[in-house]
């Protein structure tokens, strides 16, 4: 039996993302297009899947870490923002996600019954989400024409 630790996390979320797609309980908001992605950002995001790609990603961390709140995922999805010095001398400083992002994907997908609420400690798995992550990961390595895939068999 394949599990979702036994595919690479990129095919993973790649394949997930083709998945969630497909589904209308993940659909992007229309805020979605205008808003950044984090503090330190200039723009929002230019990729088409962006909300679906987010979508999985989160799926993948909650069965993971889970169970796992907002908060440590947006210290999760942050960046280091460069010190905004004239000779950029000053260290590096750490800059959280959007947290509106990450919530409401976050809800989609209870929605749609892959996450619940826990009681005190954030969102974790369903059942559901831990077999659709198992199935998406066991088609990742159904993939075995791609040498690189071959070590995770």
């Amino acid at each position: 039996m394949t599990t979702l630790y036994d595919a690479p996390a990129e095919d993973l979320i790649e394949a997930l993302t083709a998945t969630l797609d497909e589904e209308d309980a993940i659909e992007a908001p229309e805020w979605a297009t205008f808003t950044k992605t984090g503090v330190d950002r200039e723009l929002p995001p230019e990729q088409d899947d962006f909300w679906a790609r987010r979508a999985a990603s989160l799926l993948r961390k909650v069965a993971v870490d889970g169970p796992i709140g907002v908060n440590a995922l947006r210290s999760e999805y942050g960046t280091s923002k460069q010190g905004t010095t004239r000779y950029r001398v000053r260290p590096h400083q750490k800059s959280k996600g959007s947290g509106n992002i990450i919530r409401t994907a976050l809800q989609q997908l209870e929605d749609a019954g892959y996450v619940e609420t826990s009681e005190n400690d954030g969102r974790r798995i369903t059942g559901e989400g831990r077999a659709l992550l198992d199935d998406t990961a066991g088609e990742v390595l159904e993939d075995l024409d791609r040498p690189e895939l071959e070590r995770y068999a």
